[in-house]
């Protein structure tokens, strides 16, 4: 009954042992057949791309080289979206190393502030001439430099006239006969009233009775002086400018503002400025008048703003600066972003949205049309909507892993357009290539592969040069097809690289007297051409 006991309790411990070791078995090397989903997402891998990173539209499903530049192809990095094929997804340490910065679209009405650069001006409706109103030579003068205060009735001239010693002679004559003639007499005081001379000079000859030779000359006006326009000894007509005068209490600040500037500006908008010499003091006015003509050469246009100058702070030729703010009362509220989310081409300008609700940072390019340029920001007049998510800081980075990724960037509107150009010039000339050589004899597959196209620049006027370049070079060996084009100069190849290259159907071009971006032709290969086809300026 013992053995009996002994005898169970082993089989027992065996069975038990074999039955785990075959589920430790079926744990380890047991591999479930792939599913229909996994195959699905094998099938659904897209084939590797290779393109040239100086050459971004370069688009090739081999290894090699860059058909343009010659350089190594390097793999596209090709991140699938479930947005759309040409958004960029980026990891989130790619979005922190481009410092990638991000702001929410809003409208509000355009702002701007712009800036005007000026001087300060004498009023142009203060300024006088104190005029010769009489011919003779100066004797003295008691105003000597400019700048200097004059009051008008001061004295600031003395003149040695022979037309007023006429005048005076005159007046005596008209006195002796004023009983007969007093309408005479009245002629000849008006002559001299006419002079400047003032009444009481006049009653001063006729109460002397003597000829005066040298004669007072005195300001009309009051003022600064701004121009001295004679010396001591000087002869002077009637008419002549002895001095430019103009009243300094009132002076203009004139500002210099560009037609881009000049929507934003209207008459009456207030302006605060600061003067050069006088540091520290702001000044306040309001623009009174803006030119209607903008000069031609400078495009620009004056502002003017009226100043009070009592204190006499001011002074003509001093330099200002000063600042409007303004809203453009064209238009309402506007979708105004910051000037550092738009990338520009020149003909295109571009900004990058940040796509909600992706699982990684996904960026996608929106082209805009832009409005107003205001102070660090555009508006915008079409292309993003309130809300949208655009990117304000690394937009250039964004582009650049578009353009190498081949989607739409900065500088390339549509990639798969310029894939497939690209592929079907290459399989142009690949056909161009099989049938030259189907016409030779030769079996195409064992010489398409090393077939290549090229363009050269080759000098030339008539087709008279045509038919001399095309010859020269289809009779090198290799050589499928050459096309020259008059007007374009441009000569389009397909040669097999292994027979020749492209240094030495540019020198066979020299040797039949045609310069080329490599190879000049010889003096006397070129005297040799025909008038007609010669190139060179004489």
């Amino acid at each position: 009954m013992k053995l009996k006991n002994i005898f169970s309790n082993t089989y027992f411990r065996n069975s038990s042992l074999l039955l785990l070791g075959l589920f430790l078995g079926w744990l380890i090397f047991y591999h479930p057949s792939p599913s229909p989903i996994s195959s699905e997402v094998k099938e659904s891998v897209k084939p590797e791309i290779w393109t040239c990173s100086m050459h971004p539209q370069i688009r090739l499903d081999h290894k090699g080289l860059c058909p343009i530049c010659a350089m190594e192809l390097i793999p596209v990095q090709q991140n699938a979206s479930e947005v759309d094929n040409d958004a960029i997804v980026m990891s989130e340490d790619a979005v922190k190393l481009a410092q990638v910065l991000t702001f929410i679209v809003s409208k509000k009405q355009p702002e701007k502030e712009i800036r005007l650069y000026g001087k300060i001006q004498a009023d142009e409706r203060t300024e006088q001439s104190i005029l010769a109103h009489f011919s003779g030579r100066i004797e003295m003068l008691l105003v000597n430099f400019t700048g200097e205060k004059i009051n008008q009735g001061q004295l600031i001239a003395k003149i040695y006239s022979p037309e007023l010693i006429n005048a005076q002679q005159e007046l005596f004559e008209a006195l002796k006969m004023k009983d007969v003639q007093p309408r005479l007499l009245d002629a000849a005081r008006a002559k001299l009233s006419q002079m400047k001379l003032t009444n009481k000079q006049i009653e001063e000859i006729e109460r002397s009775g003597k000829i005066k030779s040298v004669f007072d000359v005195y300001a009309t006006v009051s003022g600064v002086v701004l121009a001295k326009r004679v010396s001591t000894g000087d002869y002077v007509q009637t008419g002549s400018s002895l001095f430019e005068v103009a009243d300094l209490n009132h002076v203009w600040a004139l500002f210099d503002a560009y037609e881009s500037d000049l929507p934003w500006l209207k008459i009456g908008a207030p302006i605060s400025y600061s003067i050069l010499a006088l540091p520290g003091k702001e000044f306040k006015g309001n623009i009174a008048f803006i030119d209607l003509v903008i000069n031609p050469v400078t495009r620009i246009a004056k502002v003017r703003v009226e100043v009070n100058n009592t204190v006499g702070n001011l002074k003509p030729e001093m330099l200002a600066s000063g600042i409007v703010r303004s809203i453009l009362a064209t238009t309402g509220n506007s979708i105004v972003i910051p000037e550092s989310a738009v990338l520009w081409t020149g003909t295109r300008s571009i900004v990058y949205l940040k796509v909600p609700n992706a699982s990684e940072p996904t960026f996608i390019l929106r082209e805009v049309t832009l409005g107003n340029y205001l102070q660090n920001s555009y508006e915008i007049l079409n292309g993003l909507a309130e809300g949208e998510e655009i990117v304000t800081n690394g937009a250039f980075s964004i582009d650049a892993a578009a353009q190498l990724s081949g989607k739409k960037s900065m500088m390339n509107r549509e990639e798969k357009d310029a894939q497939n150009k690209y592929q079907q010039g290459h399989n142009d000339a690949s056909d161009t290539s099989k049938r030259a050589l189907q016409k030779k004899g030769v079996d195409p597959s064992q010489s398409v592969a090393s077939m290549e196209q090229a363009s050269i620049k080759v000098s030339g006027n008539c087709e008279m040069c045509k038919a001399r370049i095309e010859t020269a070079v289809k009779k090198l060996p290799g050589v499928q097809s050459a096309d020259w084009n008059v007007d374009s100069k441009m000569l389009q190849i397909a040669f097999d690289r292994s027979q020749c290259n492209l240094a030495t159907i540019q020198k066979a071009i020299a040797t039949a007297g045609h310069d080329n971006l490599k190879q000049k032709a010889t003096n006397e290969a070129y005297n040799n051409l025909p008038d007609c086809c010669r190139y060179r300026p004489e």
